[in-house]
């Protein structure tokens, strides 16, 4: 597994989620409702609320916000439900795009999601087009800044909970694991104290694709953008290089 960095990247998603934090909220409210329905409303007894928790938390979502979207997923029998939708395609100059979505209108979300791949020259292909280019792994990135454990330590630590891999950045560390393992890592980290920046489970992309072209770089930022705007779409992996 290469030691690619996203920390940079997500240092610039999290500033855009402060700038919007509606979107983001909007995302793991849906990932909350998900997640009770699925294995009820106690976190102790429901690994992936658990997980969408500690997102919450690492994306400074108020505790009683929280507690509010579990009492209110848990007690409205008449809640929306929202299926989960992937949509696979490609961008300018063959780079591969995933997109994750939870939805109540499964025509809605086809037709936005077509249409941003549309204006930035893209288009959507059949599922499995591109997810064969990436591997699906538990990530959790923690800032070199924030972490006082000595490196060492850490891999050690993060390797004996069942991490995969460890890697070592200039400015963050990189602890991989299979997506099964997850919850057992990240909470074992958690309750060591360790600062995570972000831990979700993504979709890693093999191999990366330069774009130099500045069409292509202004084609692949109109369907991330447009992408990001829908409310939707919970999550976009790719594998241009930023």
């Amino acid at each position: 597994m290469s030691g690619h960095s996203k920390f940079a990247n997500i240092k610039h998603k999290k500033e855009k989620n402060d700038a919007a934090k509606g979107k983001i909220f909007t995302i793991i409210g849906r990932e909350i409702a998900v997640a009770v329905k699925e294995g009820g409303p106690d976190p102790a007894n429901n690994s992936k609320l658990r997980d969408v928790i500690a997102k919450a938390k690492s994306n400074n979502m108020p505790n009683d916000t929280i507690e509010r979207g579990i009492k209110k997923a848990a007690g409205d029998a008449n809640a929306v439900n929202y299926e989960t939708v992937t949509y696979e395609g490609y961008g300018p100059n063959g780079t591969a795009i995933i997109v994750d979505a939870l939805t109540d209108n499964k025509n809605r979300t086809a037709s936005n999601v077509r249409n941003a791949f549309t204006k930035g020259k893209g288009n959507v292909g059949t599922p499995g087009c591109v997810s064969y280019m990436f591997d699906k792994k538990g990530q959790i990135i923690i800032d070199r800044e924030e972490c006082d454990m000595d490196p060492d330590e850490l891999m050690m630590m993060a390797l004996d909970a069942g991490a995969e891999d460890f890697a070592e950045e200039e400015d963050s560390f990189e602890v991989i694991t299979d997506p099964d393992a997850f919850s057992e890592v990240r909470q074992a980290l958690e309750d060591a104290g360790i600062p995570m920046a972000n831990a979700e489970v993504t979709m890693i992309p093999q191999t990366y694709v330069q774009l130099t072209d500045e069409q292509d770089l202004k084609n692949i930022n109109k369907i991330l953008d447009l992408l990001d705007e829908d409310d939707d779409v919970q999550q976009v992996y790719h594998n241009w290089d930023e």
